[in-house]
């Protein structure tokens, strides 16, 4: 079992609502990277934070799954990457989880849609906490506004996950809240936090990325302002057994 795995952040700027051509925007950006173990791209990857969840939503095994199917086998890394997915009576805002075969490993439906931009108008609400494993690494998984809610990654916490995941299209004029939230999310779970957000603009905002990757005592190890690229990371499990042995506070967790 690893005690080490690099994960790769995809910041780049969508087309706008064009599953296509973002696909040939990602094939251009993946001719980048080296070995990564994982590669985690923004909140709904292939079009933008676009509330036409009916034009837009696939099945789990739609268009999405196959391009990034692909990846995984090209890359040989596990992939995380948001799609609107296709439900009986709503669509879903989901973060799938695919290992380096290409398999379908977990799925996790954002539990809090945001409500300032009507999505809970245009998608349902997620029900569970998921946690998946990379290579041994435990992993929490969120999507953008579930940041907001401490009380989603206080589960988290109690479950002693290694790495908290968060997939995103956060707006630059917001963006300190971004930043102060992953860090906090970091430093009351003990663990590292990695966040993925988009650069460039859509229809009503613009994005400036600050994609982050936290440790576990807080530590920022990445913030890359505007930049379209892939940034990998090393995330170390040793760190965070370290962190919680020498100050054991999720022990003391109560969930009133």
């Amino acid at each position: 079992m690893n005690k080490k795995i690099i994960v790769g952040l995809v910041q780049y700027s969508p087309v706008w609502e064009d599953k296509l051509s973002n696909q040939q925007r990602i094939k251009k950006l993946i001719e980048q990277t080296g070995n990564i173990d994982l590669l985690v791209f923004p909140e709904m990857t292939l079009t933008g934070f676009t509330m036409k969840s009916a034009d837009f939503a696939e099945e789990l095994k739609g268009e999405s799954y196959s391009f990034f199917l692909e990846l995984a086998k090209i890359k040989k890394c596990a992939i995380m990457y948001g799609v609107i997915e296709k439900g009986k009576n709503k669509n879903f805002n989901t973060l799938v989880h695919l290992n380096n075969q290409g398999k379908i490993i977990k799925t996790y439906r954002k539990i809090h849609p945001f409500s300032y931009s009507k999505e809970d108008k245009n998608y349902g609400k997620g029900k569970d906490i998921v946690i998946s494993k990379v290579q041994g690494f435990k992993i929490g998984l969120s999507i953008c506004y579930d940041l907001r809610f401490p009380e989603l990654y206080r589960f988290y916490g109690k479950e002693k996950v290694d790495i908290i995941i968060d997939i995103a299209n956060w707006p630059d004029t917001r963006i300190e809240h971004w930043r102060t939230l992953l860090k906090a999310r970091a430093i009351e779970n003990q663990c590292f936090v990695v966040g993925v957000n988009r650069v460039g603009s859509d229809p009503y905002v613009n994005y400036n990325g600050f994609s982050s990757v936290f440790n576990p005592m807080g530590k920022e190890l990445l913030a890359v302002e505007n930049k379209e690229k892939i940034f990998d990371v090393e995330i170390d499990k040793a760190l965070v057994n370290e962190v919680r042995e020498n100050l054991p506070f999720l022990k003391d967790i109560r969930l009133i």
